[in-house]
């Protein structure tokens, strides 16, 4: 059976992986996720990422999570475009989370890139996700 939300089942591992404790999660590979990953690393909420190669000739990213005294970095991480219903904005309409302390992070006809940087590039696009 197909996935039909696989950005969403990113997030969701990485949520339930938090909730347990554990140091790291691994998600399937693909290059919107490493995109994603790449931001999340560069934005501090993941510790690492790495991608690795499986003997049948496939992928699989490795997250390493970040914790500050026991408790995880991320404390809310929520899909906004759905493949039911799409957002998107324009550079100006991109939403802040939690009046700038949280990131948006949205795909742009430049890339994956944190809302900061969007704004700064007047580039609008797709909004994927919220992180606080």
């Amino acid at each position: 059976m197909t996935m039909s939300d696989p950005l969403g089942d990113m997030l969701t591992r990485i949520r339930n992986a938090q909730g347990a404790r554990k140091n790291r999660v691994i998600i399937p590979f693909s290059k919107h996720h490493q995109a994603v990953c790449e931001v999340m690393k560069d934005e501090g909420f993941i510790r690492e990422f790495k991608v690795e190669e499986l003997d049948n000739n496939k992928k699989q990213i490795v997250v390493g999570l970040k914790y500050d005294q026991g408790e995880p970095i991320i404390r809310e991480i929520d899909r906004v475009s759905k493949p039911g219903r799409r957002i998107y904005s324009k550079s100006t309409g991109i939403p802040r989370t939690y009046n700038g302390l949280g990131v948006t992070i949205v795909s742009t006809s430049k890339g994956v890139m944190a809302d900061h940087v969007a704004r700064k590039s007047n580039l609008g696009g797709e909004v994927l996700c919220k992180i606080f």
